[in-house]
């Protein structure tokens, strides 16, 4: 079996304040340096193996995926933030609730959700700010969150509790960041002593208030006894083999699941893809021509007729994936090819290297939607990840697909747009997340 190679821990050690600042050089260097697959030892008694290789990643999510679980890092420390639900869950538990989940996202579903996903949709661009800058990040996090409150469960009066909500759950996200990278610091963010909004106690009594308020949705619904047609009604009435309903605590687990996944990757890929094509105004001519040429007034028929709208998302998820690396955890020994892969073994797998590595893909660092075509983008099969990959792969990425298309069809219709500085920027927290992502919209000519 061939040996991996261990970065020194005097050089990990080095780079400690960089890692926490952006990850992603720190992982290049060493990808380019040992190649596409290393360990390091962060701390003693703890080794993580690094890979970008596309066998191996296929290996670990998809041929032997049962041999795999998600780490610690994902079932405990993102489950005490956002409970036990698809996102989080391992074995069983993870098997019969993604069967029980899986049709409230079938195509025919989301397709009775079109109409009133694209009415939020073209709410919130009415808001944006013309000829100035503006944070399309603030936007697009706001409008991906009202997307998924919306098709989740409506309200006549959610507008104050879905606010509430969002607050939250990108409270937790920073404080679980810092968990993560300065996990040296655990005793002093959990001292009883310690307060405000620096400590963990803190956010879970916020967690508990998003609880709270998702509880009394569902209490609501069952008094209402009225459907709506959203998904809220779809996860009430599914049950397991054994005829069963899902309990209320796991229920709040999987919409919290859906709201953490369902708006921050999105948000994040609109505004990855909008900058683009502010940056790339020939492309996004091109975009604009398919969108003026559309007839049909359904929106699923749409969907189909964007062929290059799509491809401008699929190429913008290659170059920038929200969920940017996952990791696994081998539960018995196991090999692939010339690696052993130990029982115990933790594996963190890069999407956004293996997006970007040149034997893989012409010119990697370059914005071509057109890679993406029809007739060529099944050669990418096994070198692309933007929603994961065998069983555990995004149960919403038809959702989102059809979110995303809608948005930048509404944008490219009605605005122009002139990009503010020369580079792209972006901030790794547990999705890849834009930073000073400015745009100035201006009404169309």
């Amino acid at each position: 079996m061939r040996s991996i190679e261990k970065v020194p821990t005097l050089r990990f050690l080095s780079k400690t304040r960089q890692i926490y600042k952006d990850p992603l050089p720190f992982h290049r260097e060493n990808f380019q340096r040992y190649g596409n697959t290393f360990k390091i030892s962060p701390k003693p008694g703890l080794t993580i193996h690094f890979t970008c290789d596309t066998e191996l990643s296929k290996h670990i999510l998809q041929t032997n995926q049962r041999n795999y679980n998600k780490s610690s890092l994902q079932t405990d420390d993102l489950g005490k933030y956002i409970g036990h639900g698809l996102l989080t869950e391992n074995g069983e538990k993870w098997r019969a609730n993604r069967k029980l989940v899986q049709p409230a996202f079938y195509k025919k579903q989301i397709a009775t959700l079109m109409d009133s996903m694209d009415q939020v949709i073209q709410k919130e661009l009415s808001r944006i700010a013309l000829d100035k800058p503006v944070d399309i990040h603030e936007i697009f996090s706001d409008l991906a969150f009202k997307v998924v409150a919306r098709s989740l469960f409506y309200l006549e009066d959610m507008d104050e509790r879905i606010a509430r909500l969002q607050y939250i759950t990108e409270t937790a996200q920073k404080m679980l960041i810092k968990e993560l990278r300065v996990p040296w610091m655990l005793w002093y963010f959990n001292s009883k002593w310690l307060s405000g909004t620096s400590s963990i106690p803190y956010h879970m009594e916020l967690i508990e208030e998003a609880r709270s308020i998702l509880q009394e949705i569902i209490n609501q619904r069952r008094t209402e006894k009225k459907e709506y047609g959203d998904l809220l009604d779809m996860l009430l009435q599914s049950t397991y083999e054994d005829g069963s309903h899902m309990t209320d605590p796991q229920l709040i687990d999987e919409i919290l699941v859906l709201f953490i996944a369902g708006h921050e990757t999105t948000a994040n890929a609109l505004t990855f893809a909008t900058q683009l094509l502010a940056h790339h105004p020939d492309k996004a001519a091109v975009a604009r021509t398919e969108i003026d040429q559309l007839e049909s007034d359904d929106l699923m028929v749409q969907m189909k007729e964007l062929e290059y709208t799509r491809q401008v998302l699929e190429e913008t998820m290659r170059m920038y994936p929200p969920a940017y690396v996952t990791d696994r955890v081998a539960v018995e020994d196991d090999f692939c090819g010339d690696i052993s892969l130990p029982a115990g073994s933790i594996w963190l797998i890069s999407f956004y290297e293996m997006h970007r590595r040149q034997d893989l893909w012409e010119q990697p660092e370059t914005f071509l939607p057109e890679r993406f075509n029809a007739e060529i983008k099944k050669q990418w099969n096994d070198q692309y990840f933007p929603f994961g990959a065998g069983p555990r792969m995004c149960i919403g990425n038809n959702f989102a697909m059809y979110e995303m298309a809608l948005v930048i069809k509404n944008i490219l219709k009605n605005y122009d747009l002139k990009p503010i500085g020369e580079t792209i920027e972006y901030h790794p927290l547990i999705t890849l997340r834009p930073k000073n992502a400015l745009v100035t919209f201006t009404v169309r000519a």
